[in-house]
């Protein structure tokens, strides 16, 4: 996906690695870390499992806080105005980074109003259909959707998203028409999908895991270029019979532009330090 591959590299172009770090006491206080999409949502978790490391690192709480809204821009925008001293962190991520190829007036410029901490992982998606859907595997589905145009209902967690351009692509590389129902988050549509008022959905896969092994959902595929080490009997799309399909959803760490390389160098390293903990909630650390 363009959006996606634009975003990593305006990602990769602002990650500064310092060669020294300061030896100055960081965190002096509890940090923010502001998660720009509800609980659930790939962000939140990987936000979650890197803020619960960090603090048992350093020995000062990080604090995840949902500002959902936007399409991620008012999460962004209050870590762009906030104090550049490490204290306020932002779960970048690859609707927030591709936000201004999408929408007008967007007032922050990623490359301009944020220096990137350290690289949390990739994570891929989960194709996931309600248990009562008459489609046990993407070409089951695909058959359904082209035997009854616009009646198949999906959804997704937001207009522009991550989510809603992964399943354009899909649609775009099958010819399927499907009926498309935006939500302001995952927590609504899980529990839509449980209840039979969704079909099917792209979703995160480290928060929908949970419901596909628990029996609430079905996943008939994911979107990575291999079968993920997380989900091994869930086959990829690509090798479903939809050619060369993959896409998927980064997470970073991101301060305001001014942050001191001190406190980069700091936090970089203890993110570093930490990767191997996120293979098992199905995220690929890079």
């Amino acid at each position: 996906m363009h959006t996606i591959g634009h975003a990593i590299f305006v990602l990769t172009a602002m990650l500064v690695v310092p060669v020294a770090v300061g030896a100055e006491s960081y965190p002096a206080r509890p940090v923010r870390v502001i998660a720009p999409y509800p609980p659930g949502s790939s962000a939140d978790v990987m936000g979650r499992i890197y803020a619960r490391s960090l603090t048992e690192a350093f020995g000062r709480q990080f604090v995840v806080d949902n500002r959902p809204g936007a399409s991620g821009n008012i999460a962004a925008e209050l870590v762009a105005r906030a104090t550049p001293d490490g204290h306020t962190l932002l779960v970048l991520n690859t609707s927030v980074s591709a936000n201004h190829l999408l929408q007008k007036n967007v007032s922050f410029d990623v490359e301009r109003d944020f220096q990137v901490m350290g690289m949390l992982g990739i994570a891929p998606y989960l194709l996931v259909v309600n248990n009562s859907l008459a489609a046990k595997s993407v070409k089951e589905l695909i058959a359904l959707s082209k035997a009854s145009p616009g009646k198949v209902v999906y959804a997704s967690t937001g207009i522009g998203g991550g989510l809603h351009l992964t399943m354009e692509l899909f649609r775009m590389q099958t010819g399927i028409d499907m009926l498309h129902v935006p939500y302001k988050g995952s927590s609504t549509t899980v529990p839509d999908m449980m209840g039979g008022r969704i079909d099917v959905m792209f979703g995160s896969a480290p928060s929908l895991l949970t419901h596909v092994r628990a029996g609430r959902i079905r996943a008939l595929g994911i979107t990575s270029a291999k079968r993920s080490a997380a989900a091994p009997d869930v086959p990829t799309i690509h090798e479903s019979g939809v050619r060369g399909f993959e896409s998927a959803t980064f997470g970073a760490f991101a301060g305001p532009a001014k942050t001191p390389r001190s406190i980069v160098g700091i936090l970089n390293a203890a993110i570093a330090k930490w990767k191997k903990v996120v293979e098992t909630a199905g995220i690929r650390a890079e």
